[in-house]
């Protein structure tokens, strides 16, 4: 009985370590902190502290590791920068109209480094070409665009 009581701490150590590697074929974080709680429990034994008070805090830990810390993991990981491919990110882009658009006649911008057709997203007005416009929609090979406003002396 001594001898499980002196190499508890082994067995604790085992179970991290197992846990560790299963988290890292489930990748749902979960398991690690589960391992996270099976390291206090490790370390409780070290101690020399009774079986029920290092499962107790072996629990413990890992209930406050999945309520405290896992959250601010998943959160941190599944968060970031959208990305925004194809067309999508031309939207919001200012550009340069070639030609005349009005709400009969398709136009065309340079946006991007390539022509597109385009027609004004308020469908009553005239771009002459020249002006600056922001790119508010993109419809198949069409984007709308609205005029931005200019400051002139």
């Amino acid at each position: 009985m001594d001898w499980i009581r002196d190499h508890l701490w082994e067995t604790w150590l085992a179970l991290s370590i197992a846990l560790g590697v299963a988290e890292m074929f489930s990748l749902d974080l979960i398991l690690a902190m589960l391992a996270a709680g099976a390291v206090i429990g490790m370390v409780a034994a070290l101690l020399g502290l009774p079986v029920f008070l290092q499962i107790l805090l072996a629990l413990g830990a890992s209930v406050a590791a999945l309520s405290l810390v896992r959250p601010a993991f998943v959160k941190r990981l599944h968060g970031g920068p959208d990305l925004q491919l194809g067309h999508g990110k031309l939207v919001g882009t200012r550009c340069l109209v070639t030609d005349e658009i009005s709400g009969l006649n398709a136009g065309r911008i340079k946006a991007g480094g390539e022509t597109w057709t385009a027609l004004p997203y308020d469908e009553n007005l005239r771009i002459q070409a020249g002006e600056t416009v922001e790119i508010l929609q993109i419809k198949g090979a069409t984007a709308y665009v609205h005029p931005v406003a200019s400051l002139e002396s």
